[in-house]
């Protein structure tokens, strides 16, 4: 029985424990016993899955487990993978169970729904990354191509459609991933993000100049600029967009563990855009762009790692500092015109999915653990769920 079915079957359990008390039948005390038996209490989602999963892989040259990408649909429905493995919970955390071992590491994992998945992975401890699917929520996957993929990042809106990015090209899937056409981009393209089939966004390198964000509206045909930032030299950016909120994150230079980058937001889809972030580095040198940002330091005044849209106005980017050993969240309420830097945890690395402003959830890599945390009050502290030792002893 798979992971999707075992939480089908939860679910009529629960019902049926539901219509028994509503319908009166059975005594208030059977009705109680039944209900405390199908709903246990919320522990600490452990249950002997931790031990069992590191003692498989410790001892004679294992490769530690470590968690690489989480991703929640909604307060209840989660996943966590990692290198050869994949857990799940459907209760918010209160309970996880296994839902894949196996050959692949996951670098990306991307569910549009509760039984449709693909992930970008490698075989083992090889390098190449092929493009995976799954059809039951996880418990089992197939290789779509023999062919590795250049995709460094993958999105998909529903079981059929979805686009794959690098850096300098965005392609787009109507049959679940089999196939793939290019978009047209921007020559230059340095980071691309598309919200629908129609409209994008795209980080444009001018040489000597700076970065331009440019925006399409049919689906690549023609496209507009929406963003100058000046720079003296710029490599690459990432963007993010839902709704009217659009985020970019514009990368400077990177040197003694330190990134320079600038953050910008606009809440009306690149009518008008807000500097969040300028951060400057000893290491990094200057942040792109000019004029005043409302912080000259991010999350954890580190480098920027993903950044996770909620609801109309919301937004988190999770930020680490290797030298530092912290990682922390920042977040905006009202679309990049407030912002509020967090507190920060032990940790160099980090990956955030958040499905409301106040709930979401943390994988972050420490130099001697891999863990998962959980929050309830968007981000200003976190509640540790898993840990893994990152070294074998």
């Amino acid at each position: 029985m798979n992971w999707t079915q075992k939480m089908y079957k939860t679910t009529l359990v629960l019902l049926s424990v539901g219509l028994l008390a509503f319908s009166g039948w059975g005594t208030a005390a059977s009705t109680a016993q039944a209900a405390n038996a199908a709903v246990p209490a919320c522990g600490s989602g452990d249950h002997g899955l931790l031990k069992g999963l590191q003692d498989k892989h410790s001892g004679d040259g294992s490769t530690p487990l470590s968690f690489s990408d989480i991703q929640f649909l909604n307060a209840d429905i989660g996943r966590a993978a990692g290198n050869g493995f994949m857990i799940g919970t459907s209760d918010g955390g209160c309970h996880f169970q296994e839902i894949y071992q196996g050959q692949w590491s996951f670098a990306q994992i991307d569910f549009p729904d509760n039984v449709h998945g693909w992930a970008l992975a490698s075989a083992g401890d090889g390098q190449a990354q092929y493009l995976i699917r799954t059809t039951d929520g996880g418990s089992t996957w197939k290789r779509l191509s023999n062919k590795a993929v250049s995709f460094e990042r993958i999105d998909f809106m529903d079981s059929k459609n979805g686009f794959g990015y690098n850096r300098a090209s965005t392609y787009y899937t109507k049959d679940a991933g089999l196939s793939w056409s290019q978009i047209s981009t921007p020559a230059n393209t340095r980071g691309a993000y598309f919200s629908s089939r129609n409209t994008g966004w795209a980080v444009v390198i001018a040489p000597g100049t700076g970065y331009r964000v440019m925006k399409t509206a049919d689906g690549g045909a023609t496209w507009h600029l929406s963003l100058k930032a000046n720079f003296t030299d710029p490599e690459f950016g990432q963007v993010y967009a839902k709704g009217n909120q659009v985020y970019v994150v514009l990368y400077g230079g990177s040197g003694m563990s330190q990134t320079s980058y600038s953050l910008y937001a606009s809440a009306n889809m690149g009518g008008s855009w807000n500097r969040v972030i300028a951060e400057e580095t000893a290491g990094g040198g200057p942040a792109p762009g000019s004029g005043p940002a409302q912080f000259k330091s991010g999350p954890a005044s580190g480098k920027p790692g993903n950044l996770e849209l909620v609801g109309s106005n919301t937004a988190f980017l999770v930020g680490f500092s290797p030298a530092g050993e912290k990682v922390a969240v920042g977040r905006s309420y009202n679309g990049g015109k407030q912002w509020t830097n967090l507190p920060a945890i032990v940790g160099y690395e980090g990956v955030i999915s958040f499905t409301s402003n106040k709930e979401g959830w943390l994988a972050a890599k420490g130099y001697e653990n891999s863990s998962l945390y959980i929050t309830e009050d968007g981000g200003a502290t976190w509640q540790l769920k898993f840990t893994f030792k990152v070294t074998n002893q």
